[in-house]
């Protein structure tokens, strides 16, 4: 499975690169495509408060509504996450995010729940994979002592998303023009996301990827075009160092449950289904949660909207630190933050302290996802990357989709202090489970992290 060869690899040469503004141009192209699934996650809490008192929708529809979309989800990471192993990276991120686009427009008209239900699982088969297939692609365009870097500006990219969509909420959903706002909201997004098409043609394959398809030819061409365009800036390049050890077996999906990755790939699913209900718990559903606590919906909105502008600084504190310390432990202190932070939040009645602490759970909730994307796509070879991180990244969308309906009731029955409760108990769980079992990955080559066999 491995062979001996004194040419220097695409990861030889990549390792070798200097950070670098190509790299932010490429990724932030990238990175475009993420915008409309953080659109997507962040949409039913924006407008789930609006379609209940529509009666579009129940109040007990309303976990429906949000676990439809992450039940699409759940299928489209694992069907388009192994596809892009096969068909691409650009591939699977392109066609992923058309099915996405298409169901989000007819959503926008859909006039019941059956039919809101039905296509934003549509819309969520579409753009469940496009986090998946930009962190594995990241990863594999990016040296590895700058790797967590890129990652993370990646998602202070994709953040952005949450404050656009609950600004577009507070002044849309409560007007009417020819259709009701919250269709608008809808729409924006689906028609928005047709701009990836022209922001794609700029972006290479990876060259990883090429280069495990057999296809070197091609993965020669395309890291070429990269080092040429870096030396241009930088005006030289370091040498390059040869690992004489090459994988270039194709991978077939039941190599994530062998050894060494066996172990990796459970971890994984415990550390998703865990993680999505700390993150997705709180961000899905504040709006009723305030709400719930006696505050209007106007208000509700605008409070969401304060909390959600902290989106996009999370990325940037993992800007600052996944390079610089152990991403495991980042994991863990995270996690341990959030737990800590949402148990206070959970007994905050003062407006101005329920966003005080709303900030602080977000920018530790956003810290912690540029962390953890960036880790969990260095736990699988190139050959099985896009396949082990979308499957066990599936198991936390499926675990959104039943921790929404665990949520809403725990709202009825326990109030806004049993449903932090859950969310905290999950967070330790989460800091368990990498604290214990997690391996170390930071300024390590993606082919040291996952060994050839």
């Amino acid at each position: 499975m491995a062979v001996i060869n004194n040419q220097p690899t695409v990861a030889d040469r990549m390792n070798r690169l200097p950070a670098s503004h190509v790299f932010l141009k490429m990724i932030s192209c990238i990175a475009a495509g993420g915008l409309f699934e953080f659109y997507e996650l962040f949409l039913a809490g924006a407008i789930g408060v609006t379609l209940v008192k529509q009666g579009l929708i129940s109040t007990t529809g309303l976990a429906y509504f949000i676990g439809s979309g992450f039940f699409g989800m759940f299928f489209g990471t694992t069907i388009f996450g192994r596809a892009s192993d096969k068909i691409g990276r650009k591939n699977g991120y392109v066609y992923s995010l058309l099915i996405y686009s298409l169901f989000t427009v007819l959503l926008a008209f859909a006039p019941n729940q059956l039919w809101i239900d039905l296509l934003r699982f549509g819309a969520g088969l579409g753009v469940g994979a496009q986090l998946v297939i930009i962190d594995t692609y990241i990863s594999e365009l990016t040296p590895s002592k700058h790797r967590g870097f890129y990652v993370a500006f990646a998602h202070f990219i994709t953040f952005l998303a949450v404050p656009i969509v609950t600004l577009l909420s507070y002044f849309l959903v409560p007007t009417h023009f020819l259709i009701d706002g919250w269709r608008w909201v809808v729409m924006i997004g689906g028609l928005g996301s047709v701009f990836i098409w022209w922001i794609r043609l700029g972006l290479p394959e990876s060259p990883r990827w090429l280069e495990k398809r057999g296809r070197t030819e091609e993965a020669d061409k395309e890291i070429t075009k990269i080092e040429q365009l870096i030396f241009k800036e930088k005006g030289s390049l370091p040498p390059v160092t040869i690992d004489k050890v090459q994988e270039t077996e194709k991978g077939a999906f039941s190599e994530i449950f062998k050894p060494p990755y066996r172990s990796r790939t459970i971890m994984l699913i415990i550390f998703n289904i865990f993680q999505t209900v700390g993150f997705y718990g709180f961000a899905s559903w504040v709006p009723t949660l305030l709400v719930s606590e006696g505050v209007t919906l106007v208000h509700s909105l605008l409070y969401t909207f304060i909390i959600a502008l902290a989106n996009p600084f999370g990325p940037l504190l993992g800007m600052a630190t996944s390079d610089r310390f152990e991403r495991k432990w980042l994991i863990v202190l995270l996690s341990l933050g959030i737990a800590v932070s949402g148990t206070i939040f959970s007994l905050m009645r003062i407006p101005f302290w329920i966003i005080v602490i709303g900030l602080i759970i977000t920018l530790f909730n956003n810290w912690f996802s540029a962390i953890y994307h960036s880790y969990q796509a260095e736990l699988f070879p190139t050959r099985l990357r896009a396949t082990g991180v979308g499957f066990s990244y599936s198991w936390g969308r499926l675990s959104s989709a039943f921790s929404g309906i665990i949520i809403a009731q725990l709202l009825v029955h326990f109030g806004v202090i049993g449903v932090f409760a859950f969310i905290s108990v999950s967070m330790l769980i989460v800091a368990f489970v990498i604290g214990v079992f997690g391996p170390r990955t930071s300024k390590q080559d993606l082919e040291v992290i996952s060994p050839v066999q």
